[in-house]
């Protein structure tokens, strides 16, 4: 059972009446003050900090506090904030003009890396991760003549209309809206199964023979909390091919964070199409899709399935993103996965020290706190554990000046800006907020 928590409910990190004033102002002229629904604290309770500026693994508010970055702007700060060489690219860019709309090379050297690191053999660059998926699943339906998708329960996609559903009763459903404004037409064409289900799959493919164009799933779930696939890509790829069905793997969130080659570099599983965001933009607004150049070329303006954007390809974003994957060499992994090692060990012992019932979830140098014993393989098993303890556990770490996600649901991320006084100062903060969760009621 989740806790019930008032977002207008002032939290207890020091000095917080400026941003406590700037959540008001904002809630006037802003829905619900922000411009993105996790930033408001509606999970967790209290008033979201205001940050003014980011170094390294630091994030500042307007209120002078500071706080150790566990969620890197959710994912793509895998170098830290501010970083020197991405900052200067991003400062060469701007002097040579915003936006042109029209092509330039450094397009084309930011699809050559995707290419070079990942299966894709044609990319397109988009302007967000939704944008992305919205893309692939577009071209996927153009390309097979089908109109459906199979996505699974507690996969994030992105706000497309068809992908905000959720699993109705039974083992393979047509999806039900998840969010208002989503017409049943468009619901209808998405069906949903239950994560890590083999044969719910196959199921699905059962019921609905020639329909299906593509599944789409994410490299590894990170917005149910994390989830390792445990192979689970592999079958996905079997199955789709074999009804004639194309796989769409989400990598905007494990896309060159978990390797050099995201979740394809740790299962070589490949999707007939990928999408990527977040480390690919290097924190600028930017994405890209792309895929098998037979695919590819379905779209205009060589092929019949229309895809445009006004911003894609900004030169401003594409010099952070290709300085971002640029500097993401075999080292900067390393270091990730250390950091990741490092935080999970933390968090665990701590939680340990507390008695509290719990499973760090791993994928690669992504994770998350499971608030019961064992791991969870899919959305109804993550949404069973002690949810209601870790809005007391995100605000005893945010009182001490660390800074994970809002959400139970969200993934933890690591930077290797990281710093032996930062692990200090999380092993201390993690020692309070594991006895505020075991406190914690329901």
């Amino acid at each position: 059972m989740s806790v019930t928590v008032d977002p207008q409910q002032p939290n207890n990190h020091s000095n917080g009446r400026a941003s406590a004033e700037a959540f008001e102002r904002a809630r006037t002229l802003i829905p619900g003050g922000v411009n993105s629904p996790v930033r408001a604290f509606g999970s967790v309770g209290g008033t979201p900090p205001f940050i003014t500026s980011a170094q390294g693994s630091t994030l500042k508010d307007i209120d002078g506090n500071s706080y150790v970055d566990l969620f890197c702007s959710w994912g793509p700060m895998i170098h830290g904030h501010a970083h020197p060489q991405i900052v200067e690219a991003v400062r060469e860019a701007v002097g040579h003009g915003l936006s042109f709309g029209a092509p330039t090379t450094m397009e084309v050297d930011l699809v050559e890396e995707i290419v070079r690191r990942t299966s894709v053999e044609k990319a397109r660059l988009v302007n967000s991760g939704t944008e992305a998926t919205m893309s692939a699943i577009r071209l996927a339906r153009g390309y097979t003549g089908r109109d459906k998708i199979l996505k699974f329960e507690g996969c994030y996609h992105g706000h497309v209309d068809s992908l905000l559903v959720a699993a109705g009763s039974g083992v393979a459903t047509f999806g039900l809206p998840d969010s208002p404004g989503i017409t049943k037409a468009a619901a209808g064409d998405t069906v949903v199964v239950p994560y890590r289900d083999v044969q719910a799959v196959e199921d699905a493919f059962a019921a609905h023979p020639g329909e299906i164009a593509a599944i789409i799933v994410e490299g590894a779930p990170g917005n149910m909390g994390t989830v390792n696939p445990q192979g689970f890509n592999a079958e996905l790829q079997r199955i789709a091919h074999s009804h004639g069905a194309l796989l769409i793997v989400d990598e905007v969130m494990t896309g060159f964070r978990v390797s050099e080659s995201g979740w394809f570099g740790k299962d070589g599983v490949a999707g007939d199409l990928t999408t990527f965001g977040k480390v690919v933009s290097g924190g600028l607004p930017a994405a890209a899709f792309g895929g098998k150049a037979e695919i590819m070329d379905h779209l205009a303006p060589v092929g019949p399935v229309y895809q445009a954007g006004t911003l894609s390809g900004n030169p401003v974003a594409v010099a952070s993103g290709l300085a971002s994957l640029k500097l993401g060499d075999a080292a900067a992994y390393q270091k990730l996965d250390e950091n990741a090692e490092a935080l999970a060990g933390i968090l665990s012992d701590a939680l340990s020290q507390a008695s509290v019932a719990h499973n760090i979830q791993r994928a690669g140098n992504m994770l998350s706190v499971r608030f019961a014993e064992g791991e969870g393989t899919n959305f109804a098993e993550m949404k069973a554990a002690d949810t209601f303890r870790y809005p007391a556990f995100f605000h005893a770490f945010l009182d001490a000046g660390v800074f994970p996600p809002p959400s139970v649901f969200e993934t933890w991320f690591v930077s290797t800006a990281l710093t032996d006084a930062d692990f200090e100062k999380i092993a201390a903060a993690a020692t309070s907020a594991a006895q505020a969760a075991a406190a914690a009621q329901k």
